[in-house]
């Protein structure tokens, strides 16, 4: 049997109202299912959520780390190669496009609002990589998607991808978007004007705000700073989660780059305010992400890619680190993926 199919069911996906379990490239769906109520699926048991109140007002629909263009993952870690290298057989539609068909496929059933791309659109920051993105995403939802660039739309003679701030208005909630990147470098910053910016933006919201960008924030309460940090430089984290921490319309922050789920949350400056990473389209665990908006709250619903041919590529992906070490980093808590955001 191929190991790949002999993995033990994972929990995946859990909303108010539905539960999913991955067993290999098996899929198992359990949909409207009540709030708060236990459901055994494939030995695993779990507990759906409980319903935020009110109405639902709207749901949109994220990704990131799209890599158009890339044909072939090599992996390092701490700056070595390890030697692991995957890519599909010549001929085949390589990776990124065939793991983006099937997150447009998968949100085009949701219907969301507005789809927003978090980064990362290409591998080289080349116009043929962004035409791609784009033939793929504004063919499918038009005027609905948004997009802000990543460190990989950077790495070029030209810049290419939309640059931020920008807020786009939906039913119940603000998303507030922001350019991260700090161009020709992996790290990422947020300059001046986009703190203030966003600071007169939660000074005035009349609705809660959801706050999305490339790069993820460094951890205040870290003992050592880095001076080369991967995401958002320490001053510049800080200086963002100080607005956070003042202005209370500000209910998250979103960001991809590191290609895993976490979720990270510092109650002794910001309260319950998440601070959220979600894992990449193109690999293992291969998902796009849901925001459910209700009246009395907010769901993130993150969701792997379940058409069959991408769950093949997305398994083989799980050993990009040995020992599990990729399906660790890049899977998360289940609470890395689903989660509430009171408001």
């Amino acid at each position: 049997m191929d190991a790949r199919n002999s993995q033990k069911p994972e929990l995946t996906t859990v909303s108010h109202d539905s539960v999913v379990v991955h067993h290999g490239t098996t899929v198992h769906r359990r949909v409207g299912l009540a709030a708060n109520t236990h459901v055994v699926v494939e030995g695993i048991t779990a507990t759906t959520f409980a319903r935020p109140p009110g109405q639902l007002l709207c749901t949109f629909a994220t990704v990131n780390d799209l890599h158009f263009g890339e044909v072939e993952i090599v992996t390092e870690f701490k700056g070595s190669e390890l030697g692991v290298r995957m890519r599909r057989p010549d001929g085949e539609v390589p990776h990124p496009t065939l793991c983006n068909r099937g997150a447009i496929t998968e949100m085009k059933l949701l219907d969301p609002m507005v789809v927003l791309a978090k980064g990362d659109l290409t591998t080289h920051g080349t116009r043929a990589e962004y035409s791609e993105m784009l033939d793929h995403y504004v063919g499918a939802f038009g005027d609905r998607f948004h997009h802000v660039r990543g460190n990989h739309e950077c790495l070029g003679g030209e810049e290419i991808g939309d640059t931020g701030p920008f807020s786009v208005d939906l039913p119940g909630v603000k998303l507030a978007v922001l350019d991260t990147t700090n161009y020709g470098e992996d790290g990422g910053l947020i300059d001046a004007n986009q703190l203030e910016w966003l600071d007169a933006l939660g000074a005035d919201a009349d609705r809660p705000v959801l706050v999305f960008g490339h790069h993820h924030c460094w951890n205040p309460d870290a003992t050592k700073r880095s001076s080369n940090y991967f995401g958002i430089n320490p001053d510049d984290s800080e200086a963002m989660i100080a607005i956070f921490a003042r202005r209370s319309r500000l209910r998250g922050y979103f960001a991809g780059h590191t290609h895993r789920n976490r979720v990270r949350r510092f109650p002794w400056v910001t309260g319950d305010v998440p601070f959220a990473e979600i894992s990449c389209v193109k690999d293992f665990p291969g998902v796009w992400a849901e925001y459910q908006v209700f009246e009395g709250g907010i769901q993130q619903i993150v969701h792997r890619i379940s058409d069959p041919e991408v769950l093949e590529w997305t398994d083989r992906t799980r050993d990009l680190l040995p020992n599990r070490g990729y399906v660790d980093y890049a899977f998360g808590d289940l609470e890395d993926r689903c989660f509430t955001i009171p408001v």
